[in-house]
């Protein structure tokens, strides 16, 4: 092993903030901080807000999530998009139904290709 590249693997105490517990363990973090702990060394602190204390996993402490929140949300939305639809249904049905303009075309030649006003030659 190379000399000097490596970070120093020394005692830290972790602490976390959320249940009020410190742990005393080995790693390479950097930190100016310290305190003297319960066997009078004084040793690096890392303040954490989640340790196994604290998580929900670990404490068994799940927490249920609302899914009728969720749910109501959902069907709310649902409800609107369904409204919408029927709204732009509604409205092609009515454009459909309106008699339509003759074209251009129409209105100079008629519906028999002949110029309005004019007799086909005998």
């Amino acid at each position: 092993m190379k000399k000097d590249i490596h970070p120093e693997y020394r005692p830290v105490v972790f602490h976390d903030t959320s249940a009020n517990y410190s742990f005393l363990t080995r790693s390479t973090i950097k930190t100016s901080r310290t305190i003297v702990w319960e066997d009078g060394n004084e040793y690096p602190l890392v303040n954490v807000e989640i340790s196994s204390k604290s998580h929900p996993f670990y404490t068994g402490e799940q927490r249920i999530v609302d899914t009728a929140g969720q749910v109501d949300r959902f069907m709310r939305r649902l409800q609107t998009a369904q409204s919408r639809q029927a709204e732009s249904a509604q409205r092609r049905q009515t454009k459909q139904e309106q008699p339509r303009k003759p074209s251009l075309y129409q209105e100079v030649f008629g519906d028999d290709g002949q110029p309005t006003g004019e007799q086909p030659a005998e």
